[in-house]
């Protein structure tokens, strides 16, 4: 038979397992409707044969899809430049894509022409299927200013009424995909976290250009946000 001494630290011994766990749950996302999915440019022109093509773009899309269908608020964020938009390296006699030049904002990467307003590129992806969408935040249509985060353009002045409308809807908790991790993801989810909001970058529903080691920098900045880097196993609810 067990003595008293036993039995109370089997007890304790119970009672800290029970602690753990319950804290571990706790620790967890959960998708409830105070949790929105944020899809970040899941367009043409980011995916193979798009004129800013990010390397297996295309393979986010099965996964936001599936994800789609455990959220009950989704919003998707689309890049809407007019043509000729001052990010463009085309805009800018004797630049080529990807060389850096400074804009009253700062620092900007040129890029090739990509998301012109109408034109197919600019089209959100065929295969996404995310019809319960209630929202598409336009982003980057300000001719001289870019934007690459849901939230706040590039000028880090010109709101794009996102943090607004998530506010409205009681949202606490953002879950953010898409493309390209290193840029719109990566701003989109800081912006995100600065606005109070729990934020989750899902792994596996992301793709990233990498551009002179832009992705473990973007890793790091979201980290020292707050944002947690998740997979989809780690998103029960």
């Amino acid at each position: 038979m067990m003595d008293r001494r036993q039995l109370i630290a089997g007890a304790t011994v119970l009672s800290v397992a029970a602690t753990g766990r319950a804290g571990f749950a706790q620790e967890k996302p959960m998708i409830d409707a105070s949790t929105a999915l944020i899809v970040v440019d899941v367009q043409n022109d980011f995916c193979p044969g798009g004129s800013l093509a990010v390397a297996k773009g295309d393979e986010v899309v099965p996964v936001i899809n599936a994800l789609g269908k455990r959220f009950s608020t989704i919003v998707m964020t689309q890049d809407w430049h007019p043509a000729g938009h001052s990010s463009f390296a085309s805009s800018h006699p004797g630049k080529k894509p990807f060389d850096l030049v400074e804009m009253p904002y700062g620092a900007q990467v040129l890029w090739p022409d990509h998301c012109i307003q109408g034109t197919k590129g600019a089209e959100f992806r065929a295969d996404l299927d995310l019809p319960t969408a209630q929202a598409i935040i336009r982003k980057g249509y300000r001719p001289q200013i870019d934007s690459y985060s849901g939230f706040i353009e590039a000028d880090r002045r010109t709101p794009t009424g996102l943090g607004g409308y998530l506010r409205e809807r009681g949202i606490l908790r953002a879950v953010v995909v898409g493309l390209a991790t290193d840029f719109c993801v990566n701003w989109t989810a800081q912006d995100a976290a600065k606005a109070g909001l729990e934020t989750l970058v899902v792994e596996e529903a992301c793709r990233a250009i990498d551009l002179n080691g832009s992705l473990a920098k973007a890793w790091a900045d979201m980290a020292a946000l707050g944002v947690k880097r998740v997979t989809v196993a780690g998103l029960p609810g």
